[in-house]
Parts: C-alpha cells; sequence; structure tokens
C-alpha cells in the first residue's frame, strides 16, 4: 500500500511539472501584416507594451506588403493570421473556399489613406481632380475602392474625369509619386506626413474623414484555426483590445514612443502627427468587434466598383464570438 501511494504521489508530481511546463510554453502565432503603417498603431502597442505576453502568446509579425500575398500566407499556413483589408475574405468566399478566412477582430474602422497634391491647395475642392493624372492603389484592393467611392460621391468618374494610374505595385507607389509620377496620389501614414516634411507633397484631403466607417482592416484565420484554437485567438484578441485601449486613452506622444521600434527611420514628430490625424478622424477602432452596419458598408463600396462576386452574409464571413469574450 504504500508503495502505490508514493508510485502515485510521484506520479502525480511528474503530472504537475509537465502541466506546469505547458501552461508555461507560450503559444507562438504566426501574423502576416499587409504593410507596415501607423495606422495599425493598436498592434505594435500591444508588442511593445507587452500585452501578448501577458495572454502567454508568442508572436512572430511579418509585413507581407500587399492584400493578395497577405491573404496567400494565410490560405496557405504560411500565418496563422492574417492583417488585412475584410474585402480579400470576400474574394476568398466568392471562389467557394472549403476553408475560407473569417473575419474575428476589427482594428481600423476607416479608411487609413490621405488624398496627397504637389502642391499646397488652400482651397482645394475634389473638382480640381478632373483632368489631373491620379497615381491611385491596386485595383480591387480596399484603397482603391475607397478612393472611387469618394470620388463619385464628388460627382468625379474615376474612370472617365481624370486619368487613372493602376500599373505601379503597391510598395512602389510613394516612390513612382516622388520621382513625378501623377498630379495627386492616396497615401498612408507616415508617408504622407514624411512627403510633406521633405517637400515633396501635401495633405489636403482624408479619405477616411470622406468614406464613413467600414472594416477597412481586420485580424482574419481559417475557419479550421479558428474551430482548432479559438482560445489562442480570443487572447490575441484581449491584446489588441488592450492595444486599443491605449491608443484611445494616451496622446500620441506617449503612443510614438511605444511604437517607434517598429519605425525607426521615422522621426518622432511625423509619427506623433500621423497618430494624431487617424485619431482626430477616429479611423483606430476602438474595440475589435466588428458591425454589420460597416460590413453593408463594405459590401456597398465593392458593388460600386463593380469588384463584389456575391453578397455575403456578415455571419458567414465575420466570428462576434471571438471580440466579444475578449472584451468582457
Amino acid at each position: 500500500m504504500k508503495r502505490l501511494l508514493a508510485l502515485f504521489t510521484i506520479t502525480s508530481s511528474i503530472a504537475l511539472m509537465v502541466g506546469c511546463q505547458t501552461n508555461d510554453r507560450a503559444d507562438k502565432l504566426e501574423v502576416a501584416e499587409v504593410t507596415r503603417s501607423v495606422f495599425y498603431a493598436p498592434l505594435y502597442i500591444a508588442l511593445s507594451e507587452g500585452y501578448f505576453e501577458e495572454e502567454n502568446l508568442e508572436i512572430d509579425l511579418t509585413t507581407t506588403w500587399g492584400g493578395d500575398k497577405t491573404m496567400t500566407a494565410l490560405l496557405s499556413d504560411g500565418a496563422d493570421i492574417a492583417l488585412v483589408g475584410s474585402e480579400t475574405s470576400i474574394y476568398v468566399a466568392g471562389q467557394e473556399a472549403t476553408d475560407p478566412a473569417i473575419n474575428f477582430a476589427a482594428l481600423t474602422q476607416t479608411d487609413g489613406t490621405f488624398l496627397v497634391a504637389r502642391e499646397d491647395i488652400s482651397s482645394f475642392d475634389w473638382s480640381d481632380l478632373n483632368g489631373t493624372t491620379f497615381l491611385g492603389q491596386r485595383k480591387g484592393g480596399m484603397p482603391q475602392m475607397v478612393g472611387e467611392y469618394v470620388l463619385k460621391q464628388h460627382d468625379i468618374d474615376p474612370q472617365n474625369d481624370l486619368t487613372l494610374l493602376q500599373n505601379v505595385d503597391f510598395g512602389n507607389i510613394p516612390s513612382a509619386f516622388a520621382s513625378g509620377t501623377g498630379d495627386y496620389v492616396q497615401l498612408f501614414e507616415p508617408q504622407a506626413s514624411t512627403f510633406e516634411k521633405e517637400g515633396l507633397g501635401h495633405v489636403i484631403a482624408s479619405f477616411g474623414a470622406e468614406s464613413g466607417e467600414v472594416p477597412y482592416t481586420s485580424f482574419m484565420a481559417k475557419r479550421s484555426m479558428i474551430e482548432k484554437d479559438e482560445d489562442a485567438l480570443t487572447r490575441f484578441s484581449k491584446a489588441i483590445y488592450k492595444g486599443q485601449q491605449f491608443v484611445e486613452t494616451e496622446d500620441s506622444a506617449l503612443i510614438t514612443e511605444s511604437i517607434h521600434s517598429y519605425f525607426e527611420d521615422t522621426d518622432v514628430d511625423i509619427l506623433a502627427n500621423a497618430i494624431d490625424r487617424y485619431k482626430e478622424q477616429g479611423s483606430y477602432a476602438t474595440d475589435p468587434l466588428l458591425s454589420e452596419d460597416a460590413w453593408n458598408t463594405l459590401l456597398e463600396i465593392m458593388d460600386e466598383a463593380g469588384e463584389l462576386p456575391d453578397h455575403i452574409p456578415f455571419e458567414e464571413l465575420v466570428n462576434t464570438t471571438i471580440a466579444t469574450e475578449a472584451m468582457e
């Protein structure tokens, strides 16, 4: 009996040790972001402030430069999570994917691009774009679709009233404008503020302020990943929520200090200016929950652009359970 008791004690101790080792080992998640932008400040806050570590998560972040490349990384298991425009999940679903990409946490809630002109136009009117050359974004991507949506709201036909250039790779658009291509360009921050400081352009309007709320960039995982490890995605969303609250409550100086390591080649004053611009127009989502109204606006924007493959219902491609639990 004593031997059995001793054996039971030893076995229980070993099991406890193994269990503790398992719980202490952080879950590793591979995350692919579509670009590197101040637009994604809550993510970098969550990384720099240790919010993922608090949720026992190890994050490997890779910038994949483009929606198509980011979604390819997710679908081919090169990433567990993709941070990309919600429209890409609709494209995948439109191809009748057996394991579609599901939006589970919102990061941004407006367009993140600004209209940049070569000259500082003090009394800009959208009609000024008529007859000019506009350096646009990738066809079918959120920046371009929102851009066209805003132009149409101002009675501008982007296909006929101006010369629309869409043959420049996403990552090369800033350098193309800097080298003389186009009269106007659509740029994210901090590139827009950098161009202003260097005298290469001037921000004269905001596409985000014009277009209203839309699920512009969200975190996605394949349906199979959600079914397999919803707990890890919930903990991931908790960390993002903490980052969102930090950005919501703190000033641009403190936010800049926290995320500067992700933009080492950018001056702190440019970062702070970019953050203020995004905060002022409500671009940062204050929580990870995607709304159905914003989703329907996205479908409207895609439909007007002629890029909507099918009217995909909100509940088919959006998981609200994870974000809701993360906020509790």
